[in-house]
């Protein structure tokens, strides 16, 4: 809602995007379904979104609770965000998931914001054990891994939503890609961008003619399985973001020549036309080994195939930045 409000205007937009934001501040205050590191995605995009686009004070100041709330989930002795559950939970104590990257965002953020220096630590830590361990010699990710949480002795890795334990989850590798490249703004220290490199290589090269991700990368490219149209839309932002940030040359211009396929490609393929369809990007898959949202819309597909289009035609930037372009209203007019 922020963002199409951010790229039109319109004030059904605005009102619909308050009226979300509200009920994402009473969610926070109540501890509703918060033992999670998902907290990065639902605050970054609401309420951060909410201070930069529409000026909304109190929105920063939820967005920073939120944050302390994230930061809380983080291990000394592993040097992760542990992914789900309660901390003493014996089932997911240690554990770290691949799409923890796109989550560290609203850390950084919230260190820009103010000039805390922990919340960039403990963003830094889980990118560095991210990297070490989640991402295998070849370019693909592990789905999830465990580690120690008191000494962070790596111990195994494993799947929730991919085919296998040693398989390449599709929308994971999509949020690698992405995850590693928004991190390199805030930690150029660790030189991330030859990780979203290779990453996005893995992923490119594992897309089908149509170049619509299977919901599994390591499924045969002419597989009858389900496609996931959120894992490419998600690819197609890493894709411009990792492109932007790059120096102007070859590598350049294939990441973001890249992206264009990309989009171009769900546009074509995956394109919802309303009043049929309830969401944006068609063919999205959930999770297929549970048969849950199989070739359908959903929430993160939609969110990110707009943000995609928002990239490549309007030049959009995400929202942890703190000297963060909008979107040029003449722009759009034009």
């Amino acid at each position: 809602m922020w963002l199409s409000y951010e790229l039109t205007g319109r004030q059904v937009f605005y009102q619909a995007a308050c009226q979300q934001s509200q009920s994402f501040s009473r969610r926070l205050a109540s501890g509703c379904d918060l033992q999670h590191h998902d907290i990065g995605f639902l605050y970054l995009l609401s309420h951060v979104a909410a201070a930069q686009i529409a000026g909304l004070p109190e929105s920063g100041a939820t967005a920073m609770a939120a944050a302390d709330r994230l930061l809380a989930r983080y291990l000394p002795g592993a040097g992760i965000l542990q992914a789900w559950g309660a901390l003493d939970d014996p089932q997911e104590q240690g554990r770290a998931i691949v799409d923890g990257l796109m989550n560290l965002p609203l850390l950084h953020w919230a260190s820009s914001t103010s000039g805390n220096p922990r919340y960039r630590d403990a963003a830094r830590s889980h990118a560095h054990r991210t990297r070490e361990q989640l991402v295998r010699p070849d370019g693909s990710t592990h789905h999830t891994y465990f580690f120690d949480p008191l000494t962070g002795q790596p111990l195994r890795s494993a799947t929730h939503q991919g085919w296998s334990d040693s398989s390449c989850w599709a929308r994971g590798q999509a949020w690698a890609l992405y995850g590693f490249s928004l991190n390199q703004r805030h930690l150029p220290e660790l030189d991330l961008l030859d990780t979203s490199c290779q990453i996005a290589d893995y992923f490119l090269a594992h897309l089908p003619a149509d170049q619509i991700a299977l919901w599994d990368l390591s499924l045969p490219i002419k597989s009858s399985e389900p496609r996931d149209s959120s894992a490419s839309a998600i690819a197609a932002c890493g894709l411009f973001d990792l492109a932007e940030q790059l120096p102007a040359g070859a590598r350049r211009q294939h990441y973001h020549h890249a992206a264009l396929r990309l989009v171009q490609a769900l546009e074509q393929h995956c394109a919802a036309r309303r009043p049929q369809a309830g969401g944006l990007l068609l063919h999205g898959t959930y999770h297929r080994q549970a048969e849950l949202g199989v070739d359908e819309c959903n929430l993160w597909g939609d969110y990110y195939y707009l943000e995609a289009l928002a990239r490549r035609d309007y030049g959009w930037q995400s929202y942890d930045r703190t000297s963060r372009q909008p979107i040029s209203m003449t722009a759009i007019a034009q």
